[in-house]
């Protein structure tokens, strides 16, 4: 802001008679009436910056507002599809379970790849793997094999049951059994 914005000049061909004399119509001295505008000038840039941070605290809050809707919007989406998700995952595991040892009719060998269809499309990513590094973010260890060297000591030997996350968050852990490889 430039310092002698708030200056101002009265040039002599617009005053009267009685302003050139020091005098005003209402009787007031022009140095009187400056300095009145002067502070009505002041008053009213003071209010004018106390507007604009008002209109800046609630622009700050209604953005802060929009990011917390649309975090609690992902999350509720989440919680919505992990809830669907815990509610189809026993039939799912008995499928499973019977596909593993043979007794299952084809019929229902094509509703085990439609579940897993729709977990993906979901964005559920299967947890568990033999030969896979035993993790206990993503794995519930169920038992021990013994392992014949080093190289497979902590490893998954045994998948018992699939986990599942989605994006980072583990619906369930896989439940395995571990290689432990004995020291001697």
């Amino acid at each position: 802001m430039d310092e002698h914005e708030d200056d101002v000049v009265m040039e002599p061909e617009h005053m009267s008679a009685k302003e050139a004399d020091g005098e005003e119509e209402g009787g007031e001295r022009p140095e009187k009436r400056i300095a009145k505008m002067r502070e009505e000038l002041a008053a009213c840039r003071k209010e004018k910056q106390e507007n604009l941070d008002g209109w800046q605290r609630a622009k700050a809050d209604y953005v802060n507002l929009l990011k917390r809707f649309e975090i609690e919007t992902k999350t509720a989406k989440l919680s919505g599809v992990v809830k669907a998700v815990e509610t189809l995952l026993p039939a799912f595991d008995a499928l499973e379970r019977s596909k593993e040892h043979g007794e299952i009719p084809e019929g229902f060998l094509a509703i085990a790849r439609q579940l897993e269809g729709a977990f993906a499309s979901l964005g559920l990513i299967p947890l568990g793997e033999v030969g896979e590094r035993f993790d206990p973010t993503f794995h519930e260890a169920l038992g021990q094999d013994a392992a014949e060297n080093a190289e497979v000591d902590d490893t998954v030997t045994v998948v018992l049951e699939k986990g599942w996350k989605i994006g980072g968050d583990v619906v369930r852990p896989a439940k395995v059994r571990v290689a432990h490889f004995a020291r001697k």
